[in-house]
């Protein structure tokens, strides 16, 4: 059985991690950290402290707020959850977390046009001439 770093609970809530596979479980916000526990087998979970998160980004769709990913400071490892209210369980966060590093994550649309403006210059960079060729 997992032991809860967490002294106190201020949310439990019904969510869905996406490491791997969706997996259903139960996620806690506390004093301590932000923990998820696999509703079928107690031994599978993922406990994140406060002091360990880098980031949390919010992928945002129109108004409502569809999952977010938990970013922390060892490179390139981030956990993706979505909870019954992702408002609510934002809100609950933002109590350890500071407002300036939980960002709203790249819409489809800017992800597409950072592409296209990154092509147009690797293209420009391929047709100018150099100035020694003048």
């Amino acid at each position: 059985m997992a032991l809860s770093l967490n002294s106190s609970v201020d949310l439990t809530i019904k969510a869905t991690s996406y490491a791997g596979l969706g997996t259903y479980g139960d996620m806690m916000v506390g004093n301590k950290a932000l923990e998820f526990y696999n509703e079928r087998n107690v031994e599978d979970y993922i406990q994140i402290p406060w002091t360990e998160i880098d980031y949390i980004s919010a992928e945002v769709i129109g108004k409502k707020i569809t999952r977010f990913a938990v970013f922390i400071k060892q490179e390139g490892v981030h956990f993706s959850f979505s909870t019954r209210d992702n408002k609510k369980t934002l809100r609950a966060i933002r109590e350890y977390v500071p407002e300036d590093r939980l960002l709203r994550s790249k819409s489809f649309f800017d992800v597409l046009k950072l592409g296209t403006v990154a092509l147009g210059k690797k293209a420009v960079g391929l047709v100018k001439k150099p100035k020694d060729a003048e």
